[in-house]
């Protein structure tokens, strides 16, 4: 059974940094893309990071919103995907999800495979 768990969410300061994990289990997270999604209460969700399989690689993609602040990152060994996110501001109060997907590309619906999110806090 495919099954993807986050981790690492919590309570920062504005400026602060958090990193995210995303455990896979069940199959191997190198083949299929992993993206990093949030939502906000009242918002819509929004993919914030997503990289690629190892068989189709691409340079990561990031909304423009958390542009060289999160940086996606993947460990084969541990099969886990990483979002490490630093500078954070009050705006990224979500709760943070992951899921697999075809591509990064892709769009949303494609994407499957959903743990049960972490929530992180930014409160001054």
């Amino acid at each position: 059974q495919m099954q993807l768990v986050e981790s690492g969410g919590g309570l920062v300061q504005p400026g602060g940094s958090l990193r995210l994990s995303c455990s896979a289990s069940g199959f191997s997270s190198d083949y299929y893309a992993i993206g990093w999604f949030r939502q906000a209460p009242g918002k819509e969700r929004e993919k914030v990071a997503c990289i690629s399989s190892i068989e189709f690689y691409r340079d990561p993609v990031y909304a423009e919103s958390v542009q060289d602040r999160f940086t996606i990152s993947r460990d084969s060994a541990a099969n886990t995907v990483y979002l490490q996110m630093n500078r954070l501001t009050i705006d990224d109060t979500a709760v943070y999800s992951c899921a697999e997907g075809p591509a990064c590309d892709e769009d949303e619906i494609l994407f499957d495979t959903w743990g049960q999110g972490t929530q992180v806090t930014v409160l001054a």
